[in-house]
């Protein structure tokens, strides 16, 4: 069916505020000094981006800092090493320094793991012999694409594991100026039928510019479906409601639906508050009525919603808005990990907790989800053997397409909270063992 015209609303215009707006935004919302300066010298490092949206409408600024929007969207004491936040300060606040500062900042975000799970060097597929700019081929049957235009977002989460996307360094990120690389390797792949368009946010793009790249995947006869990765509806749900070419975005939206494909919104909400608003519910349900597919994804991280009740009314939300709870993913080892990660113990305590408390619709979502280097691991529960206690772990997703769906133990640790710090049980088939230590690592697609 199509999609509804919206009721009229008054139009607000998109603002982005950065670290250069820290001081106005202090005067304006009472930021106290010490996370005010904490901001602008972690900006320096950690990318830092929100909007008039966000702040007027998803954060409590009488629960500040703790408040779980501003631990999302502002960067923390203690996101970085107690000696890297003391270095930084000293260097933002000293004019005569600019060079020592690019230094550090440069050997700072090199110390932080950009490219997490082989993404550059095991993920890049090639032609001929050259690397695909911006293109991912990870998983046999589906393909990541970064338009270049798509590498920002309306806010930055302060947990992204895509954070070297956004600070200004060519050589930490994907981007392809235009979708002819990506054509290209589909038509020799015909594996490939499952096209993620990623980013940052493919939805910042206007309506026209999102049309050039998708419009190219639509003449590939083997691609079936189409899946757009994005947290707009959570951070700036005014792009399919009130903006100028919301309407036309939706329109195109109904072309791909059309053309015969699979479209499929992957929306990213973090917590159940970015659901609460009119215009959030509003977004889904345009987006619905184009006869698009939505799925919700969100990684646990501490800070934020690292508890049951959390999660909980999360998925509740999303259900009642008509959307697919998808998975809850662990919090990757890059970036500020150390402070957002949770142990896979209490992850999947969490989970479990959370999970009894749904209705049957909502216990589509899968988790705790780990995108590690040889696919995605879920943690489907711990075990008690005469031999001990163990994680019960599964395959859901592989490199080497041969181990999906298999599952396999590792010894119980309280503390773990990344893959390779699990150590597999001796029953563990070798071939999954060989995947866990990287010895049988195929290109980037598999097999």
């Amino acid at each position: 069916m199509p999609f509804t015209p919206p009721a009229a609303v008054e139009t607000e215009r998109f603002r982005a505020y950065g670290a250069r707006h820290v001081d106005e935004l202090s005067q304006r919302f009472a930021i106290p000094g010490q996370v005010a300066r904490s901001v602008k010298s972690l900006a320096a490092v950690l990318p830092f981006r929100v909007n008039e949206y966000v702040l007027t409408h998803l954060i409590d600024w009488d629960d500040i800092p703790d408040d779980p929007i501003c631990q999302m969207v502002f960067p923390q004491t203690g996101m970085l090493r107690a000696e890297d936040e003391r270095r930084l300060a000293a260097l933002v606040d000293d004019p005569g320094a600019r060079k020592e500062l690019r230094l550090a900042v440069e050997q700072i975000r090199g110390g932080l793991n950009p490219h997490p799970s082989g993404q550059k060097q095991l993920n890049v597929p090639t032609l001929d012999g050259d690397s695909v700019p911006g293109l991912q081929h990870k998983y046999r049957e589906t393909v990541l694409y970064f338009p270049g235009q798509g590498q920002t977002c309306h806010a930055y989460c302060t947990y992204c594991f895509r954070w070297a996307q956004f600070v200004g360094d060519a050589d930490l990120r994907f981007a392809a100026p235009e979708p002819s690389g990506l054509v290209d390797y589909l038509g020799r792949h015909p594996e490939v039928d499952d096209v993620l368009v990623t980013g940052g946010d493919p939805m910042i793009m206007s309506t026209d510019r999102l049309r050039s790249h998708l419009g190219p995947i639509l003449g590939v006869p083997g691609v079936r479906t189409i899946r757009i990765g994005t947290k707009s509806v959570a951070y700036w749900p005014q792009r399919f409601v009130t903006d100028a070419d919301a309407d036309d975005v939706l329109r195109l939206f109904e072309e791909v639906v059309a053309s015969g494909r699979n479209l499929a919104v992957m929306m990213h909400f973090t917590h159940p508050r970015e659901l609460e608003s009119d215009l959030a519910r509003r977004a889904i349900a345009r987006i619905r009525s184009t006869g698009a597919l939505v799925y919700c994804q969100a990684p646990l991280v501490a800070h934020v919603n690292d508890d049951p009740r959390t999660w909980s009314a999360l998925w509740r939300a999303e259900l009642a808005a008509g959307a697919v709870p998808y998975y809850m993913f662990v919090e990757r080892d890059t970036g500020p990990y150390e402070y957002f990660k949770v142990p896979l113990a209490r992850a999947h305590d969490i989970f479990r907790s959370a999970y009894l408390t749904l209705p049957g619709l909502a216990r589509t979502v899968r988790g705790p989800v780990m995108s590690a280097t040889p696919g995605k691991v879920v943690v489907d529960g711990v075990t008690e053997t005469a031999q001990g206690r163990f994680f019960q772990l599964r395959m859901l997703q592989a490199r080497d397409p041969r181990l999906v769906g298999r599952p396999f133990r590792a010894h119980y640790c309280e503390s773990a909270a990344w893959l390779d710090e699990l150590r597999p049980a001796h029953d563990t088939p070798t071939d999954i063992v060989d995947a866990l230590r990287g010895t049988r690592r195929q290109p980037a697609g598999g097999p």
